[in-house]
């Protein structure tokens, strides 16, 4: 059997527009082998890479689209997901930093009733959030650079196209993800 390398595939809904920005929606290609021969996806792309039964080989999928349109309704509530609407930077210095070495805060103290949802966490530096401890933001002198607030799928998607990096990305995805089009007069 062929070597093949860890490849990922882009995944997009119905409309081709990617299922998820944050984080970009990629599977194992080997899941979009799978979704391809199940007829459960459309292939869009493929790599050059081939894979091999005893009687057919495969082009191996680098995009593939849903048959069927799902909607995002909500986005979940997840670490990563609060670091992604705060551009991964701490919401009271200002400092961005890499996800290992940022935490998260609630803004009113749970001590002091502060529940833990999406209006009162907010991304922090490790300093930051040890200097507020468990004080309210005026006992602290922390000023907010701005108020959290719950996402829509489409406000967690635009955060993420802005962070997102063109050299990670393979190059068969980029008519996909819109990076530099510019439109025709």
């Amino acid at each position: 059997m062929t070597h093949v390398p860890n490849l990922t595939t882009l995944v997009l809904n119905a409309d081709m527009q990617p299922l998820s920005w944050g984080p970009l929606s990629v599977w194992h290609w080997q899941d979009a082998l799978v979704a391809v021969l199940q007829d459960r996806v459309f292939q869009v792309s493929t790599y050059e890479h081939e894979v091999h039964s005893v009687t057919r080989s495969f082009k191996i999928p680098s995009v593939v689209a849903l048959k069927r349109y799902q909607k995002r309704k909500r986005v979940s509530f997840t670490r990563y997901h609060v670091f992604l609407r705060d551009g991964f930077r701490c919401q009271y210095c200002g400092e961005r930093s890499e996800t290992s070495e940022l935490t998260f805060d609630h803004v009113v103290p749970r001590s002091k009733g502060g529940l833990t949802n999406w209006t009162n966490v907010v991304t922090s530096c490790q300093r930051d959030n040890l200097l507020k401890a468990d004080k309210s933001l005026h006992e602290s002198g922390l000023k907010l650079r701005r108020q959290p607030y719950q996402p829509s799928p489409h406000q967690l998607d635009e955060c993420a196209k802005r962070l997102q990096y063109k050299d990670v990305l393979h190059e068969s995805w980029l008519d996909y993800l819109y990076w530099d089009s510019t439109l025709e007069e």
